[in-house]
């Protein structure tokens, strides 16, 4: 998602009620830009203002409704950390549950229930915190009724419950019944930081021991009585349509049950996922293949090329830099393209839907809760609140999970046929019809000083729009800021700087990909940098340092990735290195990363990628790492192989073998260094994405004195 700012939480505000029962207490907290709603008794429903739900069992146990979706990220430990920091409880009596899709657990990043844009800590940073000092304090108060005493006499901690005078001890559990019949206090005063004992330490991750075991669920897991399963033959040209279909042979395969048209094509359903693939084989279907029929990568390239020839709609202007560059002493310009990506989650696509008369239940892997309910509720005729959103474990996500396709075709073979079906894609399937992170052509331009300083800069990029699709209605002049995220922002202190976006539909669906539009610009505008840096006779990490002075961020973690990487000290012979420094869903993030080119053999060996982060207060420092490590995974991955290329409007890539992935013999050493922060937490999931490339492709400058202004990295660019 793109970078919104969150909104500030009201503390007096946030708590609005409990609720008593068998469970024993229950507490709402509140996030602005929900329902103020406020549940009418103990016994109504649950308060509409509420995102999420904390729960003490008189078994002592601490269930906390996690209203994210965990897709390898680590928010399901973070956030309980959050609530139990403020709770004293015992950590090793915490439960997790996903939160159903419901307005209470809207993200106020979005507006919606959802999980993306790194937005999850920052989102949750005080309402979780609030939601177990609440609890607490009511614990507190219902053990100092029991005995007698003043609250001030009591004590919390590890889940139990101390006088200090007798030495009295109560669990939590057993106040917790109590606890619940106490009013909700408004304004609990949390923990300064200084008092943390667990946030800001590595803690391990609460769902490893179930993915090791097998007991986490992921959405491909579900299996639910009577259920049948699907595949679906979709047009291989983007926006084609079904013309005829012959299911003859593929209704005399074992196994399958029916075969229908659907939306998005034809649809296989039988008693198994494999006789479901083996009755597509035998399907016969005629396809429209509509428009895009002719659509290549050679003529978007060529479109991107004529579309940025023109001036576009203004992201970013200061000065006047057609006058500043042309009263440069030196010129620079350069022209840079990067292709379109997949997504390629571990997991492929699938989801299980069970429609019927009065409600429909969805079991998905997804990322966005609300709209999957809205989208199954248009489909079935019911109302959103008689459908509910089961979210399962991801198995990657990336933001490929944000989209919905795989829930429409679930929810309309289920209606159809009158029974739980589960819908599953085979790797090709998602290969060659995702929502590909776009291709994107920008053209830079530059004017130097007589002393080598910047004192112009000019971006003009070309290439499709998410927004435009994801969220119609909110793109304004033809700019999306997601297009031009990572130069738009540019840090340094350059006195005339123009960045414009030329909105450029190609008939190839796009959609969020992990650090969205961050992902190509940091590599056009850092790459660029570094072109400057050449022309101007500086040194690359001098040069950044020298721009960066009202920045004190981007400073901070250049600083830090050059000092850990040894940028003052020579290197073994043979071995170069570049460097590239970004911010990202507020948070910064600097790489230095070091290699080796065999010129002969036209190879290339990445020794050492040294990552350092300003992602403010730190929540689980494991987790930062764990994060940033395979962000640069996904960032090496893509600049070394990453290219989906369209021929005749279809997917030419179908799986691993021709869209590889990072191989474990191309791994390098991963160091990762985080900037001491007091500032309230932000992004980590996909920060160290954008850096790393560029700091790739600075590091084969130095080698070869070649840049490489297209990717993927070819043979041919290291010779």
């Amino acid at each position: 998602m793109n970078d919104d700012a969150i909104m500030k939480v009201d503390r007096r505000g946030f708590l609005k009620t409990s609720l008593a029962g068998t469970t024993g207490l229950v507490i709402g907290f509140y996030l602005p830009g929900c329902s103020e709603a406020l549940a009418e008794s103990a016994a109504g429903a649950p308060p509409a203002a509420l995102n999420a739900w904390m729960r003490i069992g008189t078994d002592d146990s601490v269930t906390i409704l996690i209203d994210k979706s965990e897709m390898g990220q680590g928010i399901l430990t973070a956030l309980c950390m959050l609530a139990a920091e403020e709770l004293e409880c015992d950590w090793k009596k915490i439960r997790t549950e996903f939160a159903p899709a419901a307005k209470e657990y809207f993200n106020p990043a979005f507006g919606m229930q959802g999980t993306g844009g790194s937005s999850s800590v920052r989102s949750s940073w005080e309402p979780m915190r609030k939601a177990g000092a609440a609890a607490r304090e009511m614990l507190l108060e219902a053990a100092a009724q029991e005995w007698g005493v003043d609250k001030a006499e009591c004590r919390a901690w590890n889940g139990v419950i101390s006088h200090v005078a007798t030495k009295r001890r109560l669990t939590y559990g057993g106040v917790a019944e109590a606890a619940a019949r106490l009013p909700v206090p408004a304004d609990v005063p949390l923990k300064d930081p200084k008092q943390f004992h667990s946030i800001g330490k590595s803690v391990k991750r609460l769902d490893t021991p179930d993915k090791v075991n097998g007991r986490a669920e992921f959405g491909i897991d579900i299996r639910r009585p009577g259920m049948l399963y699907a595949v679906v033959e979709r047009c291989p040209v983007f926006g084609g349509k079904v013309a005829s279909f012959d299911a003859t042979k593929a209704n005399a395969v074992r196994g399958v049950k029916t075969v229908i048209q659907i939306s998005s094509g034809v649809a296989v359903v039988a008693d198994s996922t494999w006789a479901a693939m083996e009755g597509r084989r035998a399907l016969v279907v005629k396809w429209d293949e509509g428009a895009n029929a002719n659509v290549s990568s050679d003529s978007i390239s060529k479109l991107f090329e004529e579309r940025a020839a023109q001036p576009g709609a203004e992201a970013r202007k200061e000065g006047n830099a057609a006058a500043a560059l042309s009263g440069a002493a030196k010129k620079i310009e350069a022209i840079y393209e990067v292709p379109f990506l997949a997504h390629a989650t571990m997991e492929p696509q699938n989801c299980t839907a069970d429609v019927r008369a009065d409600r429909c239940d969805v079991w998905a892997p997804t990322q966005f809760q609300t709209i999957a309910q809205s989208t199954a509720a248009k489909i079935s005729g019911l109302k959103p609140e008689a459908v509910f959103i089961h979210t399962t474990f991801l198995g990657g996500g990336f933001g490929r999970r944000a989209e919905f396709d795989f829930i429409v075709e679930a929810v309309e073979i289920s209606k159809a046929v009158g029974a739980p079906v589960k819908i599953t894609w085979s790797r090709e399937d998602d290969m060659q019809h995702d929502f590909y992170r776009p291709a994107s052509y920008a053209r830079l331009t530059a004017g130097l000083d007589a002393d080598g300083w910047p004192v112009a800069w000019t971006t003009r990029i070309a290439c499709p729009s998410i927004m435009n699709r994801f969220f119609p209605g909110t793109i304004k002049n033809n700019l999306d800021p997601t297009s031009v995220e990572g130069v738009a922002n540019l840090p340094y202190t350059i006195p005339n700087i123009l960045v414009d976006y030329q909105l450029t539909e190609t008939g190839v669906p796009v959609g969020f990909w992990r650090s969205v539009g961050n992902s190509q610009n940091g590599f056009f505008s850092e790459s660029f940098m570094d072109e400057l840096a050449a022309a101007g006779k500086k040194d690359p990490y001098e040069f950044r340092r020298h721009l960066l002075g009202k920045s004190p961020r981007h400073l901070g973690v250049l600083e830090m990735a050059a000092q850990k990487a040894g940028w003052d000290k020579p290197l073994p012979a043979g071995r170069f290195r570049g460097i590239a420094v970004l911010t990202a869903f507020q948070s910064y993030a600097a790489q230095v990363v070091e290699i080796s080119v065999n010129r002969s053999a036209r190879t290339l060996k990445i020794h050492r990628v040294v990552c350092a982060v300003d992602v403010g207060r730190v929540v689980n420092p494991a987790n930062i790492a764990a994060q940033s490590e395979s962000a640069v995974v996904y960032g090496l991955a893509a600049a070394l192989h990453g290219a989906i290329t369209i021929s005749r409007g279809r997917v030419e890539q179908t799986n691993f073998d021709n869209y590889p992935m990072l191989r474990m013999n191309e791994m390098p050493v991963i160091e990762v260094h985080i900037v001491p922060s007091e500032e309230k937490p932000t992004g980590a999931g996909e920060l160290s994405v954008p850096p790393v490339t560029p700091a790739l492709c600075n590091a084969i400058f130095a080698a070869t004195g070649k840049r490489i202004r297209r990717l993927p990295i070819r043979p041919e660019d290291l010779a």
